[in-house]
């Protein structure tokens, strides 16, 4: 499994080379999905030809409060030498799932591998998070941005609710609502603002703070890890303007800065990633530079 594992991953690094290369080598491979398979309700199938390993697929349930009853095949969780296996692995594991009510599945998909998100496609599962990557070089400091400061917080705090409720809306429709809000927020907010490997970066206009971007130590994200995990990279982990001030270029300034912030603070990439039906997301971010590298597919029965 680990070397079907190694040959995805470096053709993947072949559209990608930012991806972490070592992954390339089959023992690092290995490892990743030794970690899939010690989770709690592991399951998998393996696909033999001739005696010979042509793919696997390993799945586990993930917090059933945030993703509701579900299994997930993960960023190490599958690979083949023949696109089309996919769809026989997946049908020799989901029935068990269903059988056991886990109706809701997620698959995490290298994004340039068109031939095996076709199969996953064919499976009923389509796009839901899409994840990203961009170089990190020397970028001036825009006018109209600065650090945040202990005098920002209650605007931020007044700002961070209107991501969860704008993806609340269509075409989005997440049920997901984060776990901080009031004191609890406060406090998250005043805890990052002091830590010095935080970005925590507003804009300004007329002299009011109208956007706040965070950017973070990539082993802050739960999301980006194992193959997405570059070394000396950064997490764009938080992005929001105000509204009312959509296309005056806050989120442009604020883009910059996040960039200009990491090259200061040592950082050769950045991910980050978004919601495929958020349209504002979704145009946004690869016009900023960002290219897809993975894609989180999902199908719910029924």
């Amino acid at each position: 499994a680990g070397r079907l594992l190694a040959e995805r991953h470096r053709r993947h690094r072949l559209a990608e080379p930012l991806l972490p290369a070592r992954f390339d080598e089959e023992e690092a491979a290995q490892g990743e999905i030794e970690t899939v398979w010690r989770k709690d309700g592991a399951a998998g199938a393996v696909a033999l030809r001739g005696g010979r390993l042509v793919g696997y697929l390993v799945g586990a349930p993930a917090d059933d409060e945030v993703w509701g009853a579900n299994e997930w095949v993960e960023l190490a969780g599958h690979a083949v030498e023949e696109a089309e296996v996919v769809r026989d692995l997946y049908a020799a594991v989901a029935a068990s799932w269903l059988d056991e009510g886990r109706s809701r599945h997620y698959a995490v998909v290298p994004a340039t591998d068109r031939e095996v998100l076709d199969a996953w496609s064919r499976l009923c599962f389509g796009q839901q998070q899409a994840y990203a990557i961009s170089e990190v070089t020397a970028t001036p400091w825009p006018a109209g941005v600065r650090k945040a400061e202990p005098r920002d917080v209650d605007r931020i705090v007044e700002l961070a609710p209107l991501l969860p409720s704008h993806q609340r809306l269509s075409p989005v429709f997440s049920g997901h609502r984060p776990a901080w809000e009031g004191d609890t927020l406060r406090a998250e907010v005043e805890q990052d603002m002091a830590t010095d490997t935080i970005g925590n970066l507003v804009a300004e206009l007329d002299g009011r703070v109208v956007g706040n971007f965070e950017v973070v130590p990539v082993e802050l994200s739960s999301m980006h890890t194992g193959l997405a995990r570059p070394e000396r990279s950064c997490y764009l982990g938080f992005a929001i303007t105000d509204p009312e001030v959509r296309g005056s270029g806050a989120g442009l300034a604020l883009t910059q800065a996040s960039f200009a912030w990491a090259h200061e603070a040592g950082y050769e990439s950045m991910v980050t990633d978004w919601r495929v039906t958020n349209l504002l997301s979704s145009r946004f971010w690869p016009a900023r530079g960002f290219r897809t590298t993975f894609l989180r597919l999902y199908r719910s029965i029924p």
